[in-house]
């Protein structure tokens, strides 16, 4: 059974060179590989993706490594289903309610 302790959120946050029309296509290449990945963007350069293993978490940062580019920053950040749960998000000033986790899907 998957506990909330051991499902995963993976957040890769970045801050990118974009002076130059090479660093741009960088930065582009970069968030395209994450949404190829699965990672959903939060804000600009905040992606997220929900893991269901350790296992996955681990895969994912190496293809994350394998696509780095060259210039700027980027963090990797991991934590449990049950700690994204504490969460607080705002719209404007209004309180968003707390995420759900996505529902699992059985493949037969």
């Amino acid at each position: 059974m998957l506990s909330g302790y051991r499902l995963m959120w993976m957040v890769v946050m970045f801050d990118l060179p974009v002076i130059t029309k090479a660093e741009r296509k960088a930065a582009t290449e970069f968030r395209n590989a994450l949404l190829d990945a699965g990672f959903q963007m939060s804000q600009f350069s905040v992606y997220m993706r929900f893991c269901t293993s350790q296992a996955q978490v681990d895969t994912l940062c190496r293809a994350v490594e394998q696509v780095l580019p060259a210039g700027g920053k980027v963090h990797i950040f991991q934590f449990t289903d049950k700690q994204y749960e504490r969460a607080i998000s705002y719209h404007g000033r209004d309180r968003q309610p707390a995420q759900k986790a996505p529902d699992q899907f059985d493949l037969f």
